[in-house]
């Protein structure tokens, strides 16, 4: 008994140190990461071998870069910020971000990458679209290096890639509900919301998610495409309750699962429907901690942050020697979520977005 108290308080003091913004010395404070690497590059129906990946420890110059969001309008993107601006710190280099503001304005990203790399060393990419970026990317790659981040992403140009199979994501979602529900057992109905039609990273969750529902009792009764931002997926969410009423799952992204806590919550049936993310932000981790959400896989938005500016630099200094490397992914429940470390998967409660690393 004591043991588990003990344990508990560790966790505790953990927890209020992260947010009170000590805990990010111990993520700057290792020397290498434990990553997935795919060769060749680039392809993620390969499997990736497991490296001790070793971030330059220092710049050889404060190289300029500039890093290109699709938005900041939740904590999934503010946590890779975080990364981005702690590894820029330490390794000494300069950073600029920009942020497209959601993964309608790809014209406004465009225009965007073309003005922040004009003095740039490198351009770091988490792209709106999978495709619409590539002929300004090859533009823009004939003066510096270009990393694709998190996003997927034509290949076109890019130098190296930090990501993870948002396939898996999908499929390691799926799988879950799928393990709740095996085929043979009484069907429940799901409602999706795999997020914009366009953004890269969509149609990959899309093909995971539904494949591994194929060897399971749980069906799609309804699909809502929408852009991440909350207010949208409010809305996206009043439209299937109203017209679903006996809807069993709500499954989607992460401000997918904030909204439907929500609404559940104020329409009285948080006990009728279940809800579980794609992916894992601070809502998610807040809500499994409640029991309003299921589950969600986390694929380590900081660290992330953390490898593309990494990556950055080496490909500047020609030291680049895995091209596309990322963090395992991780299921998150309430079994789990007490053991999380949570400085590779959020940023500290105290971080605002930045814009300037100098």
């Amino acid at each position: 008994m004591y043991v588990s108290a003990g344990r508990q308080c560790l966790r505790l003091l953990a927890t209020a140190l992260l947010a009170c913004g000590l805990g990010h010395f111990a993520l700057a404070a290792e020397t290498s990461w434990k990553l997935n690497a795919w060769n060749p590059p680039f392809d993620y129906t390969r499997t990736p071998t497991t490296i001790d990946y070793q971030p330059v420890a220092r710049a050889a110059k404060p190289w300029r870069i500039c890093a290109s969001y699709p938005h900041l309008k939740d904590s999934y993107w503010v946590s890779v910020n975080y990364g981005m601006v702690e590894q820029a710190r330490s390794s000494g280099v300069k950073l600029t971000v920009v942020e497209a503001g959601g993964y309608p304005n790809l014209d406004r990203q465009i225009e965007q990458i073309r003005t922040c790399s004009a003095n740039a060393d490198a351009l770091i990419v988490g792209t709106v679209s999978y495709e619409g970026l590539t002929p300004t990317i090859r533009e823009i790659a004939e003066r510096v290096p270009v990393i694709a981040a998190i996003n997927d992403i034509d290949d076109a140009g890019i130098s190296a890639k930090t990501g993870v199979s948002w396939e898996e994501m999908g499929q390691s979602i799926g799988a879950y509900l799928a393990r709740m529900h095996p085929a043979g057992t009484m069907p429940v109905s799901v409602a999706w919301f795999p997020g914009p039609k366009d953004a890269g990273w969509v149609k990959f969750i899309e093909t995971g998610f539904r494949r591994a529902l194929e060897q399971s009792s749980a069906e799609i009764s309804a699909v809502k495409w929408g852009d991440t931002g909350v207010e949208i997926q409010l809305l996206l969410i009043e439209e299937v309750l109203e017209t679903q009423p006996d809807i069993d799952y709500i499954v989607g992204s992460a401000p997918t699962a904030d909204a439907a806590v929500s609404i559940l919550r104020a329409q009285g049936r948080a006990n009728h429907v279940q809800v579980l993310a794609d992916y894992f932000t601070h809502g998610t981790f807040r809500e499994i901690n409640r029991g309003k959400v299921v589950a969600a896989p986390t694929d380590s938005p900081p660290l992330q942050g953390r490898i593309a500016i990494d990556q950055a630099i080496r490909a500047i200094e020609g030291t680049l020697r895995y091209r596309h490397v990322g963090p395992p992914v991780a299921i998150v429940d309430r079994g789990n979520v007490q053991s999380l470390d949570l400085e590779r998967s959020l940023a500290p409660a105290w971080f605002k977005p930045t814009f300037e690393v100098q």
